[in-house]
């Protein structure tokens, strides 16, 4: 299929290819020099206002959720999509479009069981007034309820909608509800040479009175059609959610937060069911890569990897650490310098992800914007994060992140120099 981006207005095509059995959704930028491959996964979301998009280094592809909404409502598990520019066509400005497409393309069932996540623990992402909740449910399947609340603004009011997801309600009742502006917002856009290709007759725009120069399809598609974009960003979960979504005036940054909160949530129980732990390194592992021993090892296990450009890792903070004899006997607090020290050694592990790194070691270098934001006490665990900002042959720069609970206890950004480990 192929038209005009809801954003940039530029055309773009688009091909839809089978892919193998967990593998999953992935995008292919085929208009760059080198053909970039981005999963179709939370980690690759990249921050954008109004829309969903994913990005790999400096390439990204736009406005993805009424294709991945499509994807997700007909059960299409593995699949390749070809693009050819670096936003997705917004005919009609819905996703009833590329349902259609889909639909009547040959779908196969393959030979493995499709990955799920059932919700078990309720989540929930806040921001001022908006909120969404992912919630346990008894039902064998996602069910979806949204409350739009525009009740000071006449042309839309308050609205609920409930559902069931499955391809037939998502293409009767879902997919032909489309994208909605209030009219102030449309000038705005415009006004910032976004959108300057369509008009009030290719999307809904808005005023006191309703639509203008269009009408509705339902009197109530301004939800439906927020419920269209959440199905398409929990698509980024990459794998068949089944539970209750509750969402009031929630956008796509609150919907990404939580597919993000849930992928997370998935990774760690298909690593425990897997292994029994959710453990991705476990402290034997972690001895092979760092020559840290008894009192100095302060990572206990590492859960998450994502290739050289992020880990986290957990230090379980006993009463029996050595240092709590001295700091301070009475009131024993975690030294700030060992935390710090903590945050370098996961970012030692992360760097030896990266193969030309294997069997080098990371010694720091200096640490800028260092902040201990909270005590650390026995008790405590240390959920240790870092995010690759550079990494070279001989050097390395990252942003160190320690967390208790959902409180940010420590953070630094930290530079490292790798050398061989039998040079030290």
């Amino acid at each position: 299929m192929h038209g005009l981006g809801l954003f940039g207005g530029e055309e773009t095509k688009l091909v839809f290819r089978p892919a193998p059995a967990n593998s999953g959704i992935t995008f292919i930028r085929t208009d760059v020099p080198e053909p970039v491959r981005i999963s179709a996964v939370a980690p690759n979301i990249a921050e954008r206002s109004r829309r969903t998009t994913l990005k790999k280094g400096a390439v990204s592809i736009e406005t993805i959720e009424h294709c991945l909404a499509a994807i997700n409502a007909l059960e299409i598990d593995n699949m390749i999509v070809e693009v050819n520019g670096s936003e997705l066509p917004a005919p009609d400005c819905s996703s009833a479009e590329y349902f259609k497409v889909l639909k009547h393309a040959e779908l196969v069932e393959q030979n493995v069981s499709r990955k799920e996540f059932i919700i078990q623990k309720p989540v929930t992402i806040t921001a001022g007034d908006a909120c969404i909740y992912a919630l346990p449910y008894s039902d064998d399947g996602l069910n979806l309820t949204y409350d739009l609340d525009y009740g000071g603004h006449t042309g839309i009011g308050r609205q609920i909608f409930s559902c069931r997801l499955t391809p037939e309600s998502f293409e009767k009742n879902l997919a032909p509800a489309r994208t909605f502006l209030l009219e102030a917002e449309a000038k705005q856009f415009q006004s910032r040479g976004m959108g300057t290709h369509i008009s009030p007759r290719d999307l809904l725009v808005i005023n006191s009175d309703g639509p203008i120069k269009n009408s509705y399809r339902f009197p109530d598609e301004c939800v439906r059609h927020k419920i269209v974009d959440l199905i398409g960003d929990l698509a980024l979960v990459g794998r068949a959610i089944k539970g209750r979504i509750v969402a009031y005036k929630s956008g796509h940054s609150l919907n990404q937060q939580l597919a993000k909160k849930l992928y997370e949530a998935a990774q760690q129980q298909e690593q425990i069911a897997r292994f029994g732990t959710d453990a991705l390194l476990d402290i034997r592992q972690i001895t092979k890569i760092l020559p840290h021993r008894y009192p100095f090892l302060l990572v206990d296990k590492v859960i998450e990897i994502e290739g050289h450009t992020r880990i986290k890792g957990i230090k379980n903070v006993s009463f029996n650490e050595q240092f709590f004899q001295g700091h301070f006997p009475g009131t024993p607090i975690m030294p700030g310098v060992l935390i710090v020290e903590a945050m370098a050694q996961v970012s030692g592990l992360l760097f030896a992800q990266r193969l030309e790194h294997t069997g080098q070691l990371a010694m720091l270098l200096s640490m800028d914007n260092v902040k201990l934001r909270k005590p650390v006490v026995p008790g405590d665990q240390l959920i240790l994060t870092a995010e690759t900002l550079r990494l070279r042959k001989r050097t390395a720069h990252c942003r160190c992140k320690a967390m208790v609970g959902d409180t940010v206890v420590a953070e630094a950004q930290i530079k490292f120099m790798l050398v061989d480990d039998e040079k030290v």
